[in-house]
């Protein structure tokens, strides 16, 4: 069982600033699942439009979110190389589902399992919670390219 701080998910990860959306990894067994965390505060840059009066943080980032979880579990069965030259796409996006609004203030919890990976190409299932809410649920297919 791994657990990781934000250093060691930058080592992992080539997102920064305002584009990693992991705080830290709380749980994870290689090969299998993972848990993590992000704190969603007001200081987010798309609260200024998304929306000014009462800002909810957008789908498509709670996706990106919860593929970057995706990733690094992933990440755990590949060779140590310098994952800063290691670059993750979306392959696609299945059964997305939006259940709930994320605010400023809130906790999102992500869980994402490896449902199966063929080579260089995983497919997970992941969902994001709130206070043990679901705020949304997908499938996500992804690969790696070493740049």
């Amino acid at each position: 069982m791994k657990t990781l701080d934000i250093h060691e998910i930058k080592n992992l990860l080539p997102h920064r600033y305002p584009f990693l959306l992991v705080d830290k990894v709380v749980e994870a067994t290689v090969g299998e699942k993972l848990v993590a965390l992000k704190n969603v505060t007001v200081n987010e840059p798309f609260f200024q439009g998304h929306f000014p009066h009462r800002p909810v943080m957008p789908g498509v980032l709670i996706l990106e979110a919860m593929a970057q979880a995706s990733a690094i579990l992933a990440s755990f069965d590949l060779d140590k190389i310098d994952n800063q030259n290691r670059l993750y796409y979306f392959v696609g996006i299945d059964k997305a589902r939006f259940k709930r609004p994320v605010e400023p203030g809130d906790q999102l919890m992500f869980e994402v399992k490896i449902v199966r990976r063929i080579k260089n190409m995983w497919k997970c299932e992941g969902v994001a919670t709130v206070d043990g809410q679901v705020a949304a649920k997908a499938e996500l297919m992804f690969t790696y390219q070493d740049v």
